[in-house]
């Protein structure tokens, strides 16, 4: 009964979701994959959740039995209410994020405030409904669980022990689903088709999200994810897409460790404010030939210099703030902001500015410790951490689910710069209007959708702020001796019928500095790693660094462009129109990339793939030896 039960939760759900999202499933060749692999995922996950009450009702005697049958029935009740609990929260976690729920599931679990106040604000109807079902489906399973799951007796407990072996056999066959692999059938395998929503479709959530949990203990080791290449190997591959020269890396102890001699050097360098931008990728930005939802960074691009051509390297802030502070490589494994080994002694901007005499700062108009991010900025450099706690209420007029609103949030940057009275300062202000629910105060731009609480009403408010926040800073002394950088830590909703949707981590950047000619553009290909580098040299320093990042000043025209993106446990690697993807227990495909980022497969370039794989392996090592840092401070 608890099979049957089971399958059918599964199989409705799948159903209800091909059906949902039929018009993209069914341009797959043999999207019908889905129900097949799909009962051979749901039979893995039941045959594990079944294994220990089996276990017991086989060994135990009849006597026993009785004690324990209560606590067999509600271990049958949970899981099958748990499964069904994430295949209703699947439909609107498949909106978001275009795959079934999977590690961030569980990660935005930390964070019960924000994510149950942006719950209840934007998806209110959706909640209600999933609490009905459950609450009756809950009802049932408890009410007819005595008779569904009761435990039949037998004439002989030498019956039960002979059965053993075939009944231990079936469970063995059924979570592991096959004699012959050399390993046990798993989330790789349900990968048939290029368009990853189709893919995790065939999939359950409770088995993603319960697999991704169980890969955490590997998220450390990627080099059993993605393939195999010796460290040193790695090493090189990674080094000659640098723009620094053999000559440079002097460290064996930091192999990664160079000096960056500035091409714009000043006797007294620049103060450096980078302000990252919450969900703005470049289709909603006017400059770029997205909607005209931007007019105030689009004005402002003529006063500084625009990347028309970079890309984000993931689709969380945690992995914009880790590009563009830290210049780290994405991995599979969770941003470096959140992992153990980075809190202290690793690179960020902050360290080797603080350094060189600079004041550092983090400026955000919510809670610091989302993310961890509090945590990782305390340990590596950062002096000051200004979030909604050092707000007073007459520093805003507007707070919303994710904190003050934009506008409190550059009134309060532009402050603290101005504090510091000609004191070289580094400092990264973080935006949060322009996320779920969309809240921000009334009155400040013209709605461009009808309905207030929309992503586009939101980002031309994030717009609207970044305005106010150059006219504050234009007033005030430090402007003239300041670079700054607006750009975004991702697109608002990644998604797309490519195993990578190449077009969603576009994204806008915009340095405005007094050594910049205003109104022009930078075209070649670029990623976010490229920023911090650059940034380093813009402000006319010499200094040393482990970024593998490039110098954008120092790149010949004849060099390739690059860009690194990450999605969810999928790589891409991508020089120019050639594009490397690597998954996890498959091996690499290539494509080629138009001029609108649209896919199509290509013939594999073995030597591309191993510089793909380098540069994970490479980052892998280099946070597990924590040899991604400066060297130690003399005392």
């Amino acid at each position: 009964m608890f099979f049957i039960i089971g399958i059918i939760i599964t199989t409705c759900s799948r159903f209800i979701l091909f059906v949902w999202f039929s018009e993209r499933v069914t341009e797959i060749e043999n999207y019908w994959f889905i129900f097949p692999i799909g009962l051979r995922i749901d039979l893995i996950l039941l045959s594990y959740i079944a294994l220990l009450p089996t276990l017991l009702i086989v060994l135990l005697p009849d006597s026993w039995l009785k004690k324990i049958n209560a606590f067999i029935r509600f271990y049958f009740i949970i899981f099958l209410f748990l499964l069904l609990l994430m295949e209703l929260a699947t439909p609107n976690f498949i909106l978001q994020y275009d795959t079934r729920p999977n590690r961030l599931f569980v990660e935005y679990l930390e964070y019960p405030k924000e994510v149950f106040g942006m719950l209840f604000k934007s998806f209110l109807g959706i909640m209600t409904f999933a609490i009905i079902v459950l609450s009756f489906i809950g009802y049932v399973l408890v009410k007819k669980s005595k008779q569904w799951f009761k435990i039949a007796s037998t004439s002989s407990y030498v019956f039960k022990l002979i059965s053993l072996p075939l009944v231990a056999f079936l469970l063995f066959f059924g979570a592991r689903s096959s004699l012959t692999s050399k390993r046990p059938i798993n989330a790789s395998d349900a990968v048939f088709s290029t368009d990853q929503l189709t893919n995790s479709l065939a999939l359950n959530s409770l088995y993603t999200v319960g697999f991704a949990v169980y890969s955490l203990k590997n998220e450390e080791n990627t080099i059993e994810m993605y393939g195999k290449l010796p460290v040193d190997e790695a090493l090189q591959r990674v080094k000659k897409y640098m723009t620094a020269s053999a000559s440079d890396f002097k460290s064996s102890e930091i192999p990664l460790l160079h000096m960056q001699e500035s091409t714009h050097k000043k006797e007294k360098p620049y103060n450096l404010v980078i302000f990252l931008q919450e969900s703005l990728g470049a289709e909603y930005v006017g400059s770029l030939g997205g909607l005209p939802l931007t007019p105030n960074f689009d004005s402002l691009s003529r006063e500084g210099l625009l990347f028309t051509n970079i890309y984000a390297t993931g689709t969380r802030s945690v992995r914009g703030i880790e590009a563009v502070t830290t210049g780290f490589l994405p991995t599979p494994s969770r941003s470096v902001v959140k992992l153990g080994k980075s809190q202290n002694g690793f690179f960020t901007l902050a360290d080797a500015l603080k350094r060189q005499g600079y004041q550092t700062s983090f400026v955000y108009g919510g809670s610091a410790n989302f993310d961890n991010m509090a945590s990782f900025f305390n340990g590596n450099g950062f002096d000051d951490i200004i979030d909604e706690r050092d707000y007073e209420k007459e520093d805003y007029d507007f707070k919303g689910n994710w904190g003050v609103s934009d506008e409190s949030l550059v009134r309060k940057g532009n402050e603290l710069y101005a504090s510091y009275n000609g004191q070289s300062f580094f400092s990264l202000m973080f935006s949060s209007s322009n996320h779920e629910p969309f809240e921000f105060p009334d009155g400040k731009i013209e709605l461009y959708d009808q309905e207030k609480n929309t992503v586009n009403n939101a980002i031309k408010y994030a717009d609207y702020a970044i305005g106010e926040f150059f006219k504050l800073a234009k007033n005030e002394a430090y402007y003239d001796e300041t670079v700054f950088i607006v750009i975004s830590d991702h697109n608002t909703r990644t998604w797309g019928k490519d195993l990578i949707p190449v077009n969603k981590f576009h994204i806008p950047a915009l340095i405005i500095a007094p050594n910049i000619e205003g109104g022009i553009t930078y075209d070649k290909l670029c990623s976010q790693l490229d920023i911090p580098p650059t940034l380093l040299d813009l402000i006319g320093i010499d200094i040393e660094t482990p970024m593998v990042g490039r110098n954008l000043f120092e790149l010949s025209e004849e060099t390739k462009g690059r860009a690194i993106m990450q999605f969810h446990s999928t790589n891409a690697f991508r020089v120019d129109e050639d594009l490397i993807v690597l998954q996890a227990g498959k091996e690499p495909v290539q494509f080629k990339i138009d001029e609108n980022d649209n896919l199509s497969p290509s013939q594999l370039d073995n030597d591309l793939a191993k510089d793909a794989l380098s540069h994970i392996i490479t980052a892998s090592d280099q946070y597990n030896s924590r040899k991604y840092k400066l060297n130690q401070k003399e005392k």
